[in-house]
């Protein structure tokens, strides 16, 4: 009797999970994975209903849909942009820039393209920024333009639902007669630099001359010592010096003579 009980139950439990595959295959249920650098914005009936973090999740197709949005950051970047500085001078300027999605929910469904959104955004505060200076500052504190530009851009970002972490001028280009120019204005700085430096160099020498010249006046035998230490630093040179008792041969090899005059004296001993 038990046993009939435990295959008829076994029998139960193969009908039941037959009938749950084939419920499951005829019905309009669909897995939808979420990766780790993703999140799923989940609808029912076209209504937002949350945000999902990574996982897998079993959705009913018929009135919900789960859309993967990815959260890596990106690069965004704003090729040759003809601006006007202050001073009437029309540049071009590339600009590149690092955003992440942070809201995924205000991304998506409160912007038609937040990429494009961010692109219009930046390249009006790069306007906006290289209108108020004139080219020198520009070129003087190039790093400072993308401080501003994350200053203007960060809150306008933020409503986009993007976080934008970096942003930065890749490159300003002058037209073909303001190249020119400004070469001959590098050129011209540099060679003042130069000739400055020259100066500076010359007027150095002059003065440690001085400063010798007036050290020897003050005490004449400083340059009998230096001429001896020349002596010292040289070979096989003769020196003769001017000293109160007439002049005197100064040799280097000085015992090679001595040892010689010795033998001359015991010889004629």
């Amino acid at each position: 009797m038990i046993v009939q009980i435990l295959w008829g139950l076994v029998l139960f439990l193969i009908a039941l999970s037959l009938f749950v595959g084939v419920l499951y295959k005829t019905l309009p249920f669909r897995r939808v994975t979420i990766f780790d650098y993703q999140r799923g914005l989940k609808y029912w009936k076209g209504r937002y209903v949350s945000t999902l973090s990574p996982g897998q999740y079993l959705v009913f197709s018929t009135f919900g849909s789960i859309v993967p949005v990815d959260v890596r950051p990106e690069f965004i970047t704003i090729v040759g942009q003809d601006v006007l500085s202050s001073d009437g001078v029309t540049l071009k300027v590339s600009l590149a820039a690092e955003f992440e999605v942070a809201d995924p929910n205000v991304a998506v469904n409160k912007n038609t393209n937040y990429r494009s959104s961010l692109y219009l955004t930046l390249q009006m505060a790069l306007r906006e920024i290289v209108g108020k200076e004139k080219i020198d500052n520009l070129m003087q504190n190039r790093s400072a333009i993308g401080a501003k530009l994350l200053e203007l851009t960060s809150t306008k970002a933020s409503e986009y639902g993007l976080k934008l972490k970096l942003a930065d001028v890749k490159d300003i280009m002058f037209p073909g007669e303001m190249k020119k120019a400004f070469a001959q204005v590098v050129k011209a700085q540099k060679e003042g630099q130069a000739a400055l430096e020259r100066a500076r160099g010359e007027t150095t020498a002059l003065l440690n001359l001085a400063n010798a010249a007036r050290m020897m006046d003050d005490n004449p035998n400083l340059l009998q010592l230096r001429a001896l230490q020349s002596i010292a630093d040289s070979a096989g040179n003769t020196l003769v010096l001017g000293l109160p008792n007439g002049p005197t041969p100064v040799s280097k090899k000085t015992t090679g003579t001595v040892t010689a005059r010795s033998k001359e004296n015991k010889e004629e001993e």
